[in-house]
């Protein structure tokens, strides 16, 4: 039972005033209301006895307590026998039940509170007039400021359907005459955005529903092609019937206006469209602007670049949500499903607003000086990656197979080697029961708590610490390792072959580090370990499509310490890498002071650990935790390394002012990082921030270097598909870290290994060389 209103009247104006007795409602239904007569059917007393009844059972919802033992049954019983709470309380003797008899006597205070507590106070004083409630207009700007930032987004989509409303000119192409018509007004103003609308987000499999154009703000335009059926919709007041274009003619007619370069193409996340245009034949040209990747060198430490959240931040606009036409869940439908009038609104607004976003940000990359970059850089290699994507790579599943069985034993011995070592058995994927075996059981040393400090950690790190203490942290490392590698990879890269062409399309994605260096997803490639075994078995899996190609590996060589001799001007690192010494011999043999060729292993395994940390701005401490030095010995490791190469501590020291004085930092072709929490009081994300400093310019540096390297090499490989000429059979298919994987015709390798070289060293001079290994093989492995 639930608070209701009682039924009552007053006069006003000379008119008598009803009010209803409201029953609200759960889950969003409309409330119910009841007459004086409908309140006693429904609930057994009348509206005011209502709150005698709430006065003995409570009402947990609002936090009334009630009477202990009393529900809602007994409550009116004992009020349809006395008449009122007091009179039940009076009466108390006369209750039958001995525990409600009992809890009456003692929680008299109970029941008289919640009686306070669910009667509304009809005695304050006030005077009503009714005119001043009557609902005025309302400041719609001061409304969408509040609802941001408590973040209504439903109701700051209906602040914009209220702004939109009869402003916006979103309109269904219906005939070849429409679509003739749109196409020639295209040619005239020579720049559009557009927009795809697809079965699928994997654009391997996806197909067509319909496409949006606009190429003025609040105006756009909807090509149905793929909608299931025809339909009789409601549309603009009369009732159209509302078709598909037919699919191959509207194909054809556009092909004319998207393949024309000098007729400029904007759009959001346009790798997704090229590729859905290239499987219907149409090679999208002219690509001008993509308002995702202009987002993300505006600000590349922040990961919200879809479109509805760049509407509303920048244009104070809530898009549609495309939950409301397809669903979520077992009940999500296909956007083919969605009736052609709502799929218009959609698509259109997404179209209308790309358009205004380009406007909004394309001055912004001027003033930043970022237009090179995205000009020359970011928006060519679109084309680039959708290539690689849409080639794929193959994978032999009989020797995935095969390692998985292999693994699954190797995971059996280990769980009983983790269970005789503990003394039990116990869910080993338990953070909570493996948490208990090693603090409570073994009583191992807590390492520290966990993010949320509910208990003691057990990630990699506590593990790797406490393993030096007891064998079993030892045995979890492996173990997990051993099981994320089979899950992730060699139990899930099979089922990830597309049907349709045999091969394994991962995702190269522009916008999500905030170096500048691509990633890649379903699957990620860039986890697989290179130097163990089980990481090299993993690449075994990746071959060529057939016996007449190979694979080729072209892999840059130290190109990070490279670019910080370049940064740095550090005159020993410059005068190595120009005499192509090994840098890590080099830096043994400036640190332990010893000749060069008498450096031990061990002593350059310490140098290259420590070479390839003072990148990331390492501390003693984390440096004794990756080489087994005491945080004393490096210490003095790190500061005699400065005395070695004093020009890298001015350079670390520069970075880490200049971050302070402006706010970012800057890579080799002008790719900002911002970098707020530099000044921060927090010592942690102080310290944090000045290691981004150092590591940014030489991270985005080598990702700006290899983004201009894969679209020179596309370029040479291509003349063809995406160029306009002939092109070559092989292929560029993968980028990993500093590593470009080809599959290249035999007949081709020896053109492709030169030219691929030459590309890789010279596109972009530094002070010292840069130098690349290139290798080939059978298969992904061979070729490392």
């Amino acid at each position: 039972m639930v608070v209701y209103s009682f039924l009552s009247s007053f006069t006003y104006s000379n008119r008598k005033i009803l009010f209803s007795f409201l029953n609200p409602k759960r889950g969003g239904e409309e409330p119910e209301l009841l007459d004086k007569k409908s309140v006693k059917e429904k609930f057994g007393v009348p509206p005011e006895k209502v709150v005698e009844v709430l006065a003995l059972m409570g009402d947990t919802s609002d936090n009334v307590p009630g009477i202990p033992g009393i529900g809602q049954k007994t409550a009116l019983e004992l009020i349809k026998e006395f008449g009122d709470t007091e009179s039940v309380l009076a009466n108390a003797d006369k209750v039958k039940r001995k525990n409600i008899r009992k809890n009456l006597k003692e929680h008299t205070d109970l029941a008289r509170l919640s009686k306070r507590l669910v009667t509304i106070d009809t005695n304050v004083p006030f005077e009503l007039d009714l005119e001043k409630l009557r609902r005025e207009k309302f400041d719609l700007s001061k409304l969408k400021e509040l609802f941001k930032e408590l973040e209504f987004t439903k109701l700051l989509q209906e602040i914009s359907s209220l702004e939109t409303k009869g402003k916006l000119d979103y309109k269904i192409i219906k005939s070849e005459k429409e679509l003739g018509k749109l196409i020639a007004d295209l040619e005239k103003i020579g720049e559009f955005a557009v927009d795809t609308e697809t079965t699928s987000l994997n654009p391997i499999d996806a197909e067509l529903a319909g496409i949006s154009i606009s190429y003025k703000e609040k105006e756009a335009f909807y090509i149905p092609v793929g909608h299931k059926g025809s339909r009789v919709q409601e549309f603009k007041g009369s009732i159209d019937k509302q078709k598909n274009l037919n699919l191959a003619v509207t194909i054809e007619n556009l092909k004319k206006i998207l393949e024309k370069k000098k007729i400029r193409k904007i759009g959001h996340n346009l790798k997704f469209d090229l590729e859905i245009f290239r499987r219907y034949g149409i090679e999208l040209k002219g690509i001008h602007f993509d308002t995702m990747i202009a987002s993300y060198l505006l600000n590349p430490s922040f990961r919200q670049h879809n479109l509805n959240h760049l509407a509303l931040e920048h244009l104070d606009h809530n898009m549609i949500p495309i939950s409301e036409l397809i669903g979520t869940g077992k009940k999500q439908k296909s956007f083919a499903e969605v009736p052609i009038k709502d799929a218009c609104v959609y698509s259109c607004e997404d179209a209308d607003f790309t358009l205004r976003l380009k406007e909004s940000f394309a001055p912004k990359l001027s003033l930043l000086s970022l237009e090179k970059l995205f000009f020359e850089v970011e928006l060519p290699l679109i084309e680039v990656l959708a290539e690689m994507e849409m080639t794929g790579v193959s994978i032999d599943t009989h020797h995935l197979k095969k390692m998985s069985h292999q693994l699954s034993k190797q995971l059996d011995d280990l769980t009983q080697q983790i269970y005789n070592l503990a003394g039990k058995e116990f869910n080993i994927n338990s953070t909570q029961q493996l948490s208990k075996v090693l603090f409570e059981d073994l009583k191992l040393t807590p390492v520290r708590k966990t993010e949320k400090k509910t208990a003691q950690s057990t990630d990699i790190g506590v593990l790797e610490i406490l393993a030096k203490e007891h064998p079993l942290p030892k045995i979890l490392l492996d173990y997990r390792q051993l099981s994320k590698l089979k899950s992730t990879y060699i139990d899930a890269l099979p089922a990830l072959v597309n049907k349709r062409t045999g091969r394994i399309h991962t995702s190269f994605n522009q916008t999500v580090t905030a170096t500048g260096r691509l990633s890649s997803s379903e699957p990620n490639l860039q986890n697989i370990p290179i130097r163990t075994d089980l990481g090299k078995q993993i690449r075994k899996a990746f071959v060529t499509k057939n016996s007449e190609y190979l694979f080729m590996s072209a892999d840059y060589s130290q190109v990070e310490l490279r670019i910080l001799a370049h940064f740095s001007q550090d005159k020993t690192l410059m005068t190595a890498f120009r005499k192509g010494e090994d840098i890590h011999n080099r830096t043994a043999s400036e640190v332990f002071g010893v000749p060069l060729e008498k450096v031990t292993e061990e002593e350059r395994e310490r140098a290259k650990t420590t070479n390839f940390s003072i990148i990331y701005g390492v501390t003693a401490y984390g440096l004794s935790q990756s080489t087994g030095l005491t945080p004393q010995e490096a210490a003095m490791f790190i500061d005699i390394y400065f005395k070695r190469y004093p020009r890298v501590k001015s350079y670390i020291d520069e970075m880490i002012e200049l971050a302070r004085k402006q706010g970012f930092v800057t890579t080799l072709l002008g790719r900002r990082r911002y970098i707020p929490e530099i000044d921060n009081s927090n010592r942690q994300k102080r310290e944090f921030a000045e290691r981004t400093a150092i590591n940014t310019p030489i991270q985005g540096s080598a990702a700006d270097l290899i983004k201009v390297v894969m679209i020179d090499i596309a370029k040479e490989l291509s003349e063809g598909s995406a160029f306009g000429g002939k092109g070559k059979k092989s292929k560029m298919i993968l980028q990993v870290h500093d590593e470009l994987v080809f599959e290249v015709s035999k007949d081709e390798l020896d053109f492709v290994k030169e030219m691929v070289r030459d590309k890789m060293e010279n596109t972009i001079q530094l002070n010292v060389p840069i130098k690349v290994d290139i290798n080939v093989g059978e298969n992904w492995l061979e070729a490392k």
